[in-house]
Formats: C-alpha cells, sequence, structure tokens
C-alpha cells in the first residue's frame, strides 16, 4: 500500500491543489477531510474549503477540535481512518501539534498515513510532517518547531513571500539545528510517495519546490523540476 503525502508553500485552499490530492486516492468521489486545528477552527477558512469542494468530484468533511463530547460521536481516530484523504490547514503550528498531542490526533495521522490514506496541507500544514522547520508560532521573531517526522528532513513553507524564510532556513541548516530539507514557494507542491520524492507541481510559471542541503560548507539550493497544473 503506497504512503503518500502532498505539501504545498501556502495554506491558502486551492481547486488545483484540493484537485490533485483527490486524484492521489484513486477514488473516483474520495472522502476529503480538512483540519483546521493551526488556526482555531476558523468558520471563514472553513467555508473557504467547503467553496473549493463544491465543484470538485470529493465529499468534503471537517474535523474541529473544539467540540464536545455530547455532540461528537465519533473518535478522532474514527473520523481520520473513515477518510481518504486529509488536508491540514495553516495558521499556527506550534499550538496544533500541542493540540494534537493531548488529543491523540498525531498518532492517528500516523496509522491513517501508514495504512493509505493520503496526507496534505500547507503552511503549518505541510511543516508539519517534516522533522522540523522554521515557525512564526512564537512571539517576536521567527524560530524552530519539531514535527511528526513523517519525512526525515526539514520544511520550510513560504519561501518565496516572506522574506525571513529563506535566510533563517539556511542559517539553521548551517548551524546545525535543522537538516537538509525542502523548501516550498507559495505556489509550488511536492508529492512524496513511500517518503520518497515522486513529484513537484505548481500553480504557476516561478513558483518553485527546492531541496536544500549543505555541500562544501555552503548552501546549496536545488530546484526540483516541476509540472504546471
Amino acid at each position: 500500500m503506497k504512503r503518500q503525502l502532498f505539501i504545498y508553500g501556502s495554506g491558502r485552499h486551492t481547486v488545483s491543489f484540493i484537485k490533485y490530492i483527490a486524484t492521489c486516492t484513486g477514488k473516483l468521489a474520495p472522502n476529503i477531510c480538512f483540519i483546521p486545528t493551526a488556526s482555531g477552527d476558523d468558520p471563514a477558512y472553513i467555508q473557504r474549503f467547503y467553496d473549493v469542494c463544491r465543484d470538485l468530484p470529493v465529499i468534503p468533511h471537517v474535523l474541529p477540535v473544539w467540540i464536545n463530547s455530547y455532540d461528537q460521536k465519533k473518535t478522532f481516530e474514527e473520523v481520520i481512518s473513515s477518510m481518504d484523504a486529509i488536508v491540514v490547514g495553516g495558521g499556527n503550528t506550534l499550538n496544533m501539534l500541542a493540540i494534537w498531542k493531548a488529543q491523540g490526533i498525531d498518532v492517528a495521522l500516523k496509522n491513517a498515513y501508514m495504512n493509505g490514506v493520503v496526507m496534505g496541507g500547507g503552511s503549518a500544514g505541510s511543516l508539519c510532517w517534516f522533522n522540523g522547520g522554521t515557525t512564526d508560532a512564537r512571539p517576536v521573531a521567527l524560530s524552530i518547531v519539531k514535527g511528526l517526522s513523517i519525512i526525515n528532513k526539514s520544511h520550510c513553507p513560504h519561501y518565496n513571500s516572506e522574506k525571513f524564510r529563506r535566510p533563517l532556513y539556511h542559517n539553521t541548516i548551517l548551524k546545525g539545528k535543522l537538516t537538509d530539507g525542502y523548501a516550498c514557494d507559495d505556489g509550488a507542491a511536492i508529492h512524496f510517495i513511500d517518503e520518497e520524492v515522486a513529484k513537484a507541481v505548481s500553480l504557476r510559471d516561478g513558483e518553485h519546490a527546492y531541496y536544500v542541503s549543505i555541500i562544501d560548507d555552503n548552501i546549496s539550493e536545488k530546484i526540483i523540476s516541476s509540472t504546471i497544473l
């Protein structure tokens, strides 16, 4: 059974990326669940997900975490494991991961991934799958956060849109605070199959995904060849 992950630089929902995730499932009308934990279950963000899915051959679901036991009749694990794909939204990565750990959602996601549920997302929703990366989840300055390590590399979203991201990512790799890893411009995405890069795609020319590492004590930034959706 293939293990699939599709990550992109921005947390904004786009028809092209949701459609791509749906295609990865191999289903005609897949159940796709949006997890908006990082945005505090923001209603506008949730509505945008439904709006994007309206004209796609998918069955949209949302997994909120601000719930109570009387209204929520299925466990988080039951909901997650019943889906064909999961899309994690952007927002505060640090808070999201803390909530997931407290609720057992992190374990449920890892189990579902191992059982073939396609995982995806952008911004916080891309960063969470890696061993670490840069985040704006703390006061004052961008910092480092540890992820779920499904992909044992580091990650940096918003590579072309937030001016402090790129230099901080380079510096933290050079200093050994982060491993080598992958970066995505806002309109670029990487499709991993069994934890290996299978394909890179983008929404438009000039948007790229990168492999960032150290060669001869200097940062090496290699553009991953991509297809325009």
